[in-house]
């Protein structure tokens, strides 16, 4: 039995004193990511908390001014490990894509998460993106009206047609000056109920 403890221990340290390749995940750092509380209540039409969207209602003909789209921003800091010292908010409006998400908004098996994105992928700030402003005390809310929204990303909302949308997007920078221009698809994909909300956005129906 001594013997075969001593070989083990010299076998273990044979292979330490072999290892001869530097890894990138042994200096993996912490890095925190977007959250978004939706507030589900103020959306024209139900909505789920999970699928980061609300919707304005155009067959109201208020629907400009009388209907809000509100939500919650501040970060995961993977429990205190990546301390986040702003967020760059970025704003923009986007005709509807080819593949529209299906509503009402179906959840999945476990019905948790919508069982589709909800936003076209990636999910990357382009250069027609406005930078609305840049966030340093958190949590922050925000709440506005179709017509708001219109007026910061220069719509004309007679144009507006279904599926149409306004979409925010953010760019993370944490304290050690690390700044995080674009997570991964699976991590923004909605339906998959990553800690990391790479967008908020608003649909335009008619319902």
């Amino acid at each position: 039995m001594k013997l075969y403890k001593y070989l083990t221990a010299a076998m273990i340290l044979a292979i330490g004193s072999c290892k001869t390749v530097d890894y990138d995940y042994e200096d993996f750092i912490y890095a925190a990511t977007p959250r978004v509380t939706l507030n589900t209540e103020a959306s024209a039409l139900p909505t789920y908390q999970t699928a980061k969207a609300s919707f304005f209602n155009m067959a109201d003909p208020e629907f400009a001014t009388n209907q809000l789209f509100e939500w919650e921003l501040s970060y995961y800091d993977a429990e205190g490990r990546a301390p986040v010292s702003e967020i760059e908010v970025y704003v923009s409006f986007n005709r509807r894509e080819g593949n529209v998400p299906v509503y009402p908004i179906v959840l999945s098996l476990a019905e948790v998460q919508p069982n589709e994105r909800q936003f076209p992928l990636p999910s990357s700030v382009r250069a027609t993106d406005i930078l609305y402003e840049r966030v340093t005390e958190f949590p922050k809310s925000y709440s506005f009206t179709a017509t708001e929204l219109a007026e910061i990303t220069e719509t004309d909302l007679s144009t507006v047609q279904v599926n149409d949308y306004f979409l925010f997007k953010f760019i993370v920078t944490m304290e050690d000056g690390t700044r995080i221009v674009q997570y991964n698809d699976n991590s923004c994909d909605e339906s998959r109920g990553e800690l990391c909300d790479c967008r908020v956005g608003v649909r335009f129906k008619s319902m």
